[in-house]
């Protein structure tokens, strides 16, 4: 069984050595272009040292992608971590058809911030989803779900790479043996138990909601695309947070304290201890090292 492989960054690369390992046939890579220079791309580096042609079109909806494409004849499309359109005369080319990884429960989290509002939403449980996908957004039948449970303290990051990262791996090796075995099943999804969500590119802290929801916006954005607020007009993102039990008779947004831990502030019912964050036109920093070089005091306020 032949496999074009599409994909990008460390998960389509951990994906190309999963298949490799299983001593499937995998006849050519798709993936964007190169990243600035002075990046490396490990996953074009395996590829090509394993004998593997790798194409990057700019898009994979050109003409000329799919003529080339074809010369491939691949039994089966493995689309692992792609966020480019790819049309459907690639998608039902191959007589195994494609089957594609998606970070949450289909159809609930419809859309490329699946993780980041299920986190946001305040959800104890998420997962993944290998379908079949046709000409809509994440709207193909399902072959198979994997669940993962969402802890109080879990960000985007540790959902992503500690969970829904390495079980991904594994659900696309054990969904192409399922293809290849003529025993993976096309489940139809209920379209009315989710929706398509917006990508998740900016989300503003408001002190005055209860502090469960202020800490689930932040750790649903973190490490991407970071939770906005302010200091005497200047944007700040804030990342690592941990949400403190105590509360006072502070205005919500209100620095309470400022240590070596970092920024202690108040929020509707509770405090959030503020660790990292990155100042407009900054690197990322210590709150307690931003802190110190802008002078922040106690009972000054954010947002």
């Amino acid at each position: 069984m032949k496999i074009a492989l599409l994909g990008q960054a460390t998960f389509g690369e951990k994906v190309l050595e999963a298949l490799l390992e299983d001593g499937e046939q995998v006849s050519v890579v798709y993936m964007p272009p190169d990243p600035p220079a002075g990046k490396g791309n490990t996953f074009k580096e395996l590829a090509e040292r394993s004998g593997i042609p790798v194409r990057q079109p700019p898009r994979m909806r050109d003409p000329e992608v799919s003529a080339e494409y074809e010369s491939f004849a691949p039994d089966l499309n493995v689309m692992a971590f792609v966020t480019d359109i790819v049309p459907a005369t690639i998608l039902n080319f191959p007589p195994l058809g494609t089957i594609q990884y998606h970070p949450s429960l289909l159809p609930r989290h419809r859309g490329g911030s699946a993780i980041n509002w299920a986190i946001i939403n305040g959800e104890n449980k998420t997962g993944l989803s290998i379908f079949w996908p046709d000409e809509g957004l994440d709207t193909g039948p399902l072959l198979l779900q994997k669940e993962v449970t969402v802890e109080p303290d879990d960000t985007l990051g540790t959902v992503y790479f500690d969970k829904l990262f390495p079980l991904g791996v594994d659900a696309l090796r054990e969904s192409v043996r399922l293809a290849r075995e003529g025993k993976a099943p096309k489940i139809p999804q209920d379209l009315s138990k989710g929706e398509y969500e917006p990508l998740c590119r900016r989300m503003t802290i408001d002190w005055m909601y209860p502090v469960g929801i202020v800490y689930n916006v932040i750790r649903g954005c973190n490490p991407s695309p970071g939770a906005a607020t302010s200091y005497q007009g200047r944007q700040l993102k804030i990342f690592d947070c941990e949400k403190l039990s105590i509360s006072g008779p502070e205005t919500p947004g209100t620095i309470k304290q400022v240590s070596d831990e970092g920024l202690v502030v108040a929020a509707n019912g509770g405090t959030i201890l503020v660790k990292r964050l990155q100042p407009e036109g900054s690197a990322k920093l210590k709150a307690w090292e931003f802190a110190g070089s802008a002078g922040i005091r106690a009972g000054e306020r954010l947002g």
